[in-house]
């Protein structure tokens, strides 16, 4: 049976309003805790004015809701499917630690209201009883994706909003992960210590879902994992865990404010962060592209992350590494998402002669 996923949202927030037990929306107050809460302290009174549900998400439920006391919530409900790639386990639990570690940006990322990785939680169509499913409540930020402004704004709109987008990067970029490298849904097991052991971990099991799923690659899979093996030395220069989106194509940023005011008003669906290298979130923010020739980021990024991005041999070889993971993904992803053709069929023709070329400098590196 399909579930109407407003109906969905709609059970778990109404949920929040009897549950005893969960994290304050107070002020410092982590959103993952255990903290008992009064009763209905997260949820609005009544039903919400508005619900809408956002276009381009194909992963997890998303439903936006207005309520009558101003309230903007956000309601994430992951699919009850257990069909996906191997990196995607507990992906929820990305999102709230992104969030919570983001909290620094202030608005610009979404607040947690409230987090179940793991707990019971009534679905909208099975009746009374026990329905096991996480979700994740977050207030919502302002603006439109930028995929959908990008052809109304000004060469100097989008100029000065990709300084803007830089400085706010180089800004997450200064968060340091407190316990390793990795996912920390740890759909691989614990993080790691190292960030060739976790990048290793990751590039495998994307080409373990390549294989499950039948996905032919531009090159065999038993050539790409030796090509990223060999080149996997060059992640011993990376000794930070630090904050890593990496998805942060245009329509995970939201632009805010009229013609002449337009504001990064939001980065939203961190739920594929991993603790990291930072120069990872280079490849999404330039999806198919390449980003040294983005001068107006990386300036941006430079006046905040402390320093400029500087291109040596190495980092535009871990920017291949990086690049054939993301792409690896985007393709395998097809098959367990049931793409439609049209979408196969860009994926193929777009992004598959992009990872030939990201795994051919690769080669040419490391030959």
């Amino acid at each position: 049976m399909t579930t109407d996923p407003t109906a969905a949202a709609l059970a778990v927030v109404r949920a929040l309003g009897a549950d005893t037990t969960g994290t304050s929306t107070s002020p410092g107050a982590s959103a993952s805790s255990d903290a008992p809460a009064p009763v209905g302290v997260f949820a609005p009174v009544g039903d919400p004015v508005s619900c809408e549900t956002p276009a381009g998400g194909t992963y997890n439920t998303v439903v936006r809701m207005a309520f009558g006391d101003g309230r903007d919530w956000v309601v994430k409900i992951p699919p009850a499917h257990s069909s996906g790639l191997r990196y995607e386990h507990a992906l929820l639990t990305g999102e709230v630690t992104f969030y919570e570690a983001a909290a620094g940006l202030g608005g610009v990322v979404p607040r947690v209201v409230r987090a179940g990785l793991g707990g019971v939680v009534p679905r909208a169509g099975l009746g009374p009883g026990p329905a096991t499913g996480p979700y994740v409540v977050m207030t919502a930020c302002p603006g439109r994706p930028w995929s959908e402004l990008a052809d109304e704004l000004t060469d100097v709109e989008t100029r000065r909003l990709r300084a803007e987008l830089g400085a706010l990067v180089g800004r997450l970029h200064r968060v340091t992960g407190p316990a390793g490298f990795g996912y920390p849904g740890e759909p691989f097991g614990p993080l790691a210590p190292t960030w060739r052991a976790a990048f290793t971990a990751m590039a495998a099991a994307v080409l373990d879902d390549a294989e499950e799923y039948g996905v032919r690659p531009p090159r065999p899979v038993g050539e790409i994992r030796t090509l990223l093996g060999a080149a996997s030395y060059v992640l011993d220069e990376v000794v930070r865990p630090a904050l890593v989106h990496f998805d942060l194509w245009q329509g995970n940023v939201l632009v805010a404010g009229g013609p002449g005011a337009r504001s990064i008003g939001g980065i939203i669906d961190g739920e594929r962060m991993f603790w990291g290298d930072p120069a990872a979130d280079l490849v999404s923010l330039a999806l198919l592209g390449d980003i040294e020739e983005d001068e107006d980021f990386l300036t941006g990024y430079a006046s905040s992350a402390g320093a400029p991005l500087v291109f040596t041999p190495s980092l535009r070889l871990r920017l291949a590494l990086y690049r054939s993971y993301l792409y690896l993904i985007m393709l395998v992803e097809t098959v367990p998402r049931q793409a439609s053709a049209e979408d196969r069929a860009w994926v193929w023709t777009h992004v598959a002669p992009e990872l030939d070329a990201a795994l051919d400098t690769v080669a040419r590196a490391t030959g």
